[in-house]
Formats: C-alpha cells, structure tokens, sequence
C-alpha cells in the first residue's frame, strides 16, 4: 500500500490568545496548540510574529525584563516540548549586545535550531518598527540570516510579515536556494478590503514560487487601542489556497496537507532552480502516516469551487474553444462540417460551432454543415437528437446513411457482416470521415473532428477515421467536463428550445454505436469496455499534469473514489489506463490542430512529446 505521507506535508497555522508583555503564559498557549496540532499529524506549526510576547507591546519591548523572560519562555517552550514529533516556528523580540530584532526561532525536538530577523521594518501609518528594532544590513549578515531547515526531505523558509508586502520578498531567494515550503509570522492589522489583498498576496507568492506559503496572522487578543488584529491563517500551495481561517474566526489551528511531488514536479519542468548553495539544519522531524486531511476531487478538471466560480470556469472553457474555431474559420473564409451523432462529443462541438458562425456575424447554416450518418448500429433516439439539435441550431442539416457503403466495403472485404468484430467496427468509422472530406471538398469546408482529450489520451478513436479533422474543437477537455458544459448549456435561457434535446443526450448511455445485439437501441456501452471515465480523467490529470507514480495515483483514487469503486476495481481500469495511453501515442502524433484548454494537453506540437514505439 503507497504510503501518502511520504508525498505530503501537513503544516498548520496557529492563532493562540495572547497576553501582551508576558512571555511565561503565551508559552503555556503556544505549547498547548503546538502539542494538539502535531497529535492531528501536523509536522510543522507556525505562530504568528511576536507571539511569545504579543505584537503590540510599543515602548514595553526595550525593556530588559521582558527581553529576558522572552528568551527564558522560548527556551523553556523548546524543553517542554522535547517529544513532540513536529518543527514549532515562534516570533519573538531578541535583543543582541546593542541591536534588538524582530525575529522568528525554529525549535524542534527539545532544541533552539535557528534564528531568522526580519528584514523590511514598515514605519509608516500604524507601524513604528524602526523605532525598536533592527535589520541585518550588510550582505554577510543578510547571508548568515538566510536559514533553510529540513522536515523530513522538506526545506522550509521563513519570512516576517512585511518581508512579503516588498518588491523582492526573502522568499524568492529562500526558495530558489531550495525552499519548498515558506513560512510567513504576521501582525497585518484588519482594514477594510486587506483580507482580500491578503489572501491573493499568498495566493500569489505559492504560485511565483511553486511552493506552499504558510501565513500566520495575530489574534484579535492583541491590543485594541489603535489597531485590530484579526488572525487571519491562510495556508496556499502553487497559486491554490488549501486552507483558510478568516478574521476573527473560531478556530485556533489551521491545517492542510501540502504535496511536495507536485511541486518538485512543476520546479523541474520550469527549471526552477539556482546554482546557489546554502546550508539546511536538519529537525529531526518525521511526517508520520496518516490519511489525508480530505479525500482529493474525483473530478481534478473541476476543482472544489463556489457554483459562482465553477460557472466562471465552464465559461471560459466555452470562450477559448469559440475563439479558437472563430479564427480559424475567420482567416480561412471558410465554413466547416460536422458529423452530428447524438452523443456527448458532436453535441459539445456542435454548439460551439454555431457560437463561432453567430460571432462571424453570418447565418449559421451558410457557415454550419450538419451531417447525420445513421450506420447498421445506430439508434433512433439518438439519430432524432442529432437531427432536431442541429436544425433547431440553425445548422445546414443532412442525413447520410452509411448502412449501404458498409455493406459495399465489407463485401469488397470478403468480410462476413455478422462478424462484428473490430474491422467492422472501424470500417464505419473511416466511411463517416470519408464522407465528411469529400462532402468538406465538394462545398469549400472545413471538417471539424469532435474526440475528446479522454479519448486522445485512450486512444479511443479509430486511426484513418474518427482521429482525424482540420480542427479538433473538444481535443483539451476531458468526457467528465464535456458533460458539464453540455448541462451549464441546457440550463442557459438561450438554449431553452433546446433543453429537452440535451438532456436527454447526457442521460444517453456512451457509445460509439457502432456494434448492436438484436432487440435493444443502445448495447455497446463504452463504459463496460474501457472502464468509467471518471477514473480514466483522474489518473489522466495525475499522470500527465503531475507526473505521479502510479501507485500513487492508485492510492489518491481509493481516497477519492472511497464508497464508490473498490481497490481492486481502480486497480483494473488503471492497468487499462496505462497500457491504453502508452499504445495509443501513435494517434495522438496525428492529432489535429485545436486549442489547449488547461493545465492537460495532448498535442504533440504542444505540451505531450512521447515516442510512438515505446
């Protein structure tokens, strides 16, 4: 069984209560939240800046007394807490001979490992750091204060608040210098609109530097007299926010799980790297076992978002898909022809195609051909959806049995046409594609080919057929998106004529229709053969965008898929996964032009370079 933990980092950020100018009792607060989140499987804790003393201690941090019980608290925190399996990140005011810094110190496993000042001192509006504290200056002492720190095969980086708010942040260096992880101690008081900048700042700063960001902001027990602090946590990984406590939220710990793979994954494709050496204090920290804080997206195309953002989402995909064949048939003058067959595909393609002409500002049917070519297979159901979807489109709409050049070529054959085997099966497909370039010839069109990526990436075309086209319009976006957007159509009051048709094509069983067993409309079901696209698009996302083991994928599955496929059930599939997408790359390597929808892209002249004979 693939061990998870040794792929992830779960890190939390903390928000204890504060008691302004007294060391001894925040200890007792950070210690207790330090020891809960490391018994929920947390490697690593952050607090936020100054939390051994409180932030907002003015003219109180120059005094002797409380520099010392400061110190005195911190090195009491790290004995306390000696057995705890997990790297603690305080802040702390530390004086040394005439300079006093705002700094942050590492402890893990009873010890004191390092200390990193804060290096932008803001001292405008409500902040008067410059009166107190002191910067590193030189470039020795800047370099003797970049710290890197190991957690189990995981460098960590830290800054101090303002660090992040300036041009060039630590945090660039920290992670170009190997840092996977950085870890942000903040005092950011609440403003009107500063949550928000806030939460993109991290967003942000995780994505420039394809690490995860771990911001701590203080608690609301700070003083009140001029500012109010909000304790804002956010924890982002790679431009993703994975977790949030918003202000002046209940809770104390923050946590979620950060994948390192991905992100060494995405370092080394951007070639992410410095020559630069710097030394990395080992915690002696493990990352223990543990299921993760929540089961990964069964649809990683689709991503957890608000029906606001996932509406955004299946917009723009409509957008870049519209654009793409509206150039095409703009520079070309050209019209294009599609074969409709009521299925998911042509269905996608099709209302995207009138979108386009509607955008040429032409008549959709000097623009849209629509071609019906019911073979010895296909169905009624889905033959009157074809026909009606593409009248009611507007489109130029045509019937073309196939059924008699079928037969014509299994006779040319010697071919029995009771052996359904895959010769007949294919031999349908090439003749729908022949008759699409010659009619395509005979009125000046382009063909528009309708697979998907799931099917490019399944080779789940036929060769000479169905894979080929002058413009693949569904080639960047995979079957389980092609049904949601197909669904985000039919609920559009611009398809209210319509709706009924594309209903029924969702709830239509996948198949290619190209095979049928006597007494029944559809029993070649895709699905049975291959397996359920639900898992091909996972293990496609994780393969491809991420380059995962697949052992890994396999156990990301099972977490996803929980109640829903058993083990050994994602372990068939995904065996049928990797044999397909290896044999299917000579397909691929014939793809035709089409637009590159997300982060998974299967042209060979674009993101999947991949030898054919492997």
């Amino acid at each position: 069984m693939y061990n998870l933990s040794s792929s992830f980092l779960r890190v939390a950020s903390a928000c204890p209560s504060v008691e302004i100018s007294n060391p001894g009792a925040n200890a007792v607060h950070i210690a207790e939240l330090f020891r809960e989140a490391a018994d929920n499987g947390a490697a690593l804790v952050v607090f936020p800046e100054l939390s051994i003393t409180g932030y907002s201690l003015g003219d109180l941090v120059m005094r002797h007394e409380l520099l010392d019980n400061a110190k005195d608290a911190l090195f009491r925190l790290a004995r306390e807490t000696l057995t705890v399996n997990a790297a603690c990140i305080v802040g702390l005011p530390l004086a040394e001979n005439d300079a006093l810094y705002n700094t942050a110190a590492l402890l893990a496993k009873g010890q004191v490992l390092g200390y990193v000042r804060k290096l932008n001192l803001p001292s405008y509006n409500e902040f008067y750091e410059n009166r107190w504290y002191t910067t590193p200056n030189s470039p020795a002492e800047i370099e003797a204060n970049t710290l890197l720190f190991d957690i189990d095969g995981v460098t960590i980086g830290i800054e101090i608040c303002e660090d992040a708010w300036v041009a060039s942040p630590p945090s660039e260096r920290l992670a170009k210098l190997g840092a996977n992880v950085i870890v942000n101690l903040s005092a950011s008081p609440e403003k009107l609109g500063v949550a928000d900048f806030r939460r993109s700042l991290v967003k942000t700063l995780s994505s420039r530097l394809i690490a995860g960001y771990i911001y701590a902001g203080c608690d609301s027990s700070e003083s009140t007299a001029e500012v109010v602090m909000g304790g804002h946590q956010l924890i982002a990984s790679n431009g993703q926010l994975l977790a949030e406590r918003a202000p002046f939220g209940d809770s104390r710990l923050t946590y979620a799980d950060i994948d390192v793979d991905h992100l060494n994954f995405d370092r080394r494709k951007q070639r992410f790297h410095s020559s630069a050496v710097a030394a990395v204090i080992p915690t002696g920290v493990t990352r223990p076992g543990q299921p993760l804080l929540k089961p990964p997206n069964r649809n990683p195309f689709l991503p957890d978002e608000t029906a606001a953002q996932r509406i955004e989402r299946l917009q723009n995909i409509l957008a870049i898909q519209t654009e793409g064949i509206y150039r095409r048939l703009a520079k070309t003058g050209l019209g294009a022809v599609i074969g409709v067959s009521g299925g998911l595909d042509s269905t996608l393609a099709l209302l995207v195609l009138t979108r386009a002409a509607q955008k040429l500002g032409s008549d959709v049917a000097d623009k849209v051909h629509a071609l019906v070519m019911p073979g010895p297979a296909s169905s009624d159901a889905t033959q009157s959806n074809a026909f009606s979807l593409s009248e009611k489109l507007g489109a130029a709409t045509f019937i073309r049995p196939i059924a008699p050049l079928v037969s014509a070529e299994l006779a040319a054959q010697g071919m029995n046409p009771e052996n359904q085997n895959v010769t007949y099966e294919n031999i349908q497909a090439r003749i729908r594609t022949l008759h699409l370039f010659n009619y395509a010839n005979e009125h000046g069109l382009l063909v528009i080919n309708t697979s998907d990526l799931s099917e490019a990436a399944l080779g789940w075309s036929t060769y000479g057929g169905d894979q080929n086209g002058n413009y693949g319009v569904n080639c960047g976006i995979p079957k389980t998106v092609v049904r949601e957007l197909i669904r985000y159509l039919a609920d559009e009051e611009d398809y209210a004529n319509i709706r009924g048709i594309l209903l029924d094509i969702i709830d239509t069983p996948i198949s290619p229709e190209l095979t049928k067993s006597s007494g029944s409309e559809i029993t070649q079901l895709t699905e049975d053969k291959i397996g359920p696209y639900a898992l091909h698009d996972f293990f496609l996302y994780y393969c491809v965008r991420w380059g995962d083991k697949p052992e890994k994928i396999a156990a990301l599955a099972e977490a996803a898929f929980a109640g829903v496929y058993t083990a050994e059930t994602i372990a068939k599939w995904q065996s049928v996964f990797q044999k397909r997408f290896t044999a299917s790359q000579f397909k691929r390597d014939t793809m035709p032009n089409g637009p590159k929808i997300g982060a998974v892209a299967l042209s060979p002249r674009g993101d999947w370079r991949m030898p054919s004979d492997v």
